[in-house]
């Protein structure tokens, strides 16, 4: 028998953001196609016409695009099973759920919104999703009556009302559910439109999925979706249900993360400075533990050491200094140019109309930040000199105070004045010599010049190249204000 080509589909709802669970469910979808040589298909579920939300499409292309989840088939780029939005194909389900009425698996249902609030109100937890199959067994004469009068309708699944339903997860293994637990839930509603789990069923048949994923709090309505396969007689698909996503309370304890516990879009994680690929690396460890206990993943590397048996059942949870950490060492393995280039609109922030040495910049800022967001804030000092404190030239362990500082800014000027190669090199050499010249630490007079160029006591890199940064005029004209601040 010849071995079906594995098909993935990640189905989002053009509702809003990319919730982090759900970009961590298009991941796994793609990693488990491509690790096995696999199909991954984008299919827009836009069924539910009354949430959809302008814009969110485009967002869901973007995201994908940014993350490098790069799709076989969908709507932009088409495919021999599209179309691939729900709502282009409004017209395959109801047939289907037709067939299933005259097959005696589902029903017409006419009961009105205020009838269905009514009973929701009044005996809600005694029917299963509070609907007490009122239709169910209305006869064939009185179906025929409301259908030619025009009443609205919805078709419902009849569902079986004794024993129960076992299915097998992948990850969670044989589950059953009591099916008096199940629903007759509804397959076509009143404007013509297919459901989410109907429309799903259709879809994951015609388009030849062969794994579904999907969050663990779907497994109590699979039977639903298997019934239906079965129902058809089409071959049920293999299920994965990915574990929960938390995230940490105040107090210590875990709850299904929210925004309570910080960004949980894709898109508000990047305005905060995480970068697509660490926000993918670590979301695939939200529920996925490699077999060498690597953290650190290229998307490639990711397809290579992905197996669909190092999913985990228990729920992860989001760690956000976990994620900057993560972030920290992506920044930190980026190329020079690399990190120019991202670092470039930060750099801006500070210096929109001015060329500064960026490289130097750079060199001091890569091994030290987390995000490039941090970036604006310390670097602020280099475009305009803080109000400081005479006491910043006080430091015990560079053995200096007020009067050293004012000698040792005094003897440093001069040399400062007779540099012509105003680099990073050249700078240290000469305050290097001068130090021993004065047979001084270094620190002793590295100390008070840094504090006099930048006033601040903590700064990314040291005197030498907050002096290449700043530019021997802007440089000559602060320590001179530092020996003014000192009075001398």
């Amino acid at each position: 028998m010849q071995q079906k080509t594995v098909r993935t589909r990640f189905a989002p709802s053009p509702t809003g953001f990319m919730h982090v669970g759900n970009l961590r469910t298009a991941l796994y979808e793609y990693l488990i196609a491509k690790s096995l040589g696999g199909t991954f298909v984008l299919r827009i579920e836009d069924t539910d016409q009354e949430r959809l939300v302008p814009g969110a499409v485009d967002v869901i292309y973007k995201t994908l695009e940014k993350v490098g989840l790069k799709h076989d088939e969908g709507p932009d780029i088409g495919g021999k099973f599209g179309p691939y939005i729900q709502s282009e194909r409004k017209d395959i389900y109801k047939p289907y759920a037709e067939q299933l009425v005259r097959e005696g698996r589902a029903y017409y249902c006419f009961c009105t919104k205020e009838r269905l609030e009514a009973l929701h109100e009044g005996k809600e937890g005694e029917f299963p999703g509070g609907y007490d199959r009122h239709c169910r067994d209305l006869p064939k004469e009185e179906v025929e009556r409301l259908l030619e009068s025009g009443v609205p309708y919805v078709i419902r699944q009849r569902m079986p009302i004794e024993g129960s339903t076992t299915f097998n997860d992948v990850v969670y293994g044989s589950i059953t559910i009591e099916n008096k637990e199940l629903e007759d839930q509804i397959l076509i509603k009143s404007d013509g439109y297919p459901t989410y789990n109907f429309a799903n069923v259709i879809d994951d048949h015609l388009m030849h999925i062969t794994h579904v994923v999907r969050g663990c709090e779907y497994l109590t309505s699979t039977p639903k979706y298997n019934l239906l396969y079965q129902a058809f007689g089409w071959e049920v698909p293999t299920y994965v249900h990915l574990p929960l996503i938390m995230g940490k309370n105040e107090d210590g304890s875990v709850s299904k993360l929210s925004k309570r516990h910080g960004s949980t879009g894709f898109e508000d994680l990047m305005k905060e400075g995480y970068l697509p690929q660490t926000i993918i690396n670590y979301i695939a460890l939200l529920g996925w533990c490699p077999k060498d206990n690597r953290e650190l993943f290229t998307l490639p590397e990711l397809v290579e050491n992905f197996s669909i048996d190092g999913i985990s059942k228990s729920p992860a949870v989001f760690d956000y200094d976990k994620l900057t950490w993560f972030n920290g060492e992506y920044i930190r393995a980026m190329s020079e140019e690399e990190f120019i280039q991202n670092a470039m609109p930060y750099f801006k922030e500070v210096f929109p109309d001015k060329e500064m040495n960026w490289k130097v910049l750079a060199s001091i800022l890569q091994p030290r930040i987390t995000k490039f967001t941090q970036i604006p804030e310390m670097i602020v000092f280099l475009k305009e000199l803080p109000d400081y404190s005479t006491d910043f030239f006080v430091n015990k362990k560079s053995k200096t105070n007020l009067e050293n500082s004012v000698q040792m800014l005094k003897e440093a000027l001069p040399v400062l004045e007779e540099i012509n190669d105003w680099t990073v090199e050249v700078i240290h050499d000469a305050l290097i010599g001068l130090a021993q010249k004065l047979e001084v630490k270094n620190g002793t007079l590295l100390w008070p010049v840094r504090i006099a160029a930048a006033g601040m006591l903590v700064t990314p890199g040291g005197a030498m190249e907050i002096l290449a940064i700043l530019g021997k005029e802007e440089s000559i004209r602060r320590l001179r204000l530092g020996l003014e601040k000192l009075g001398a």
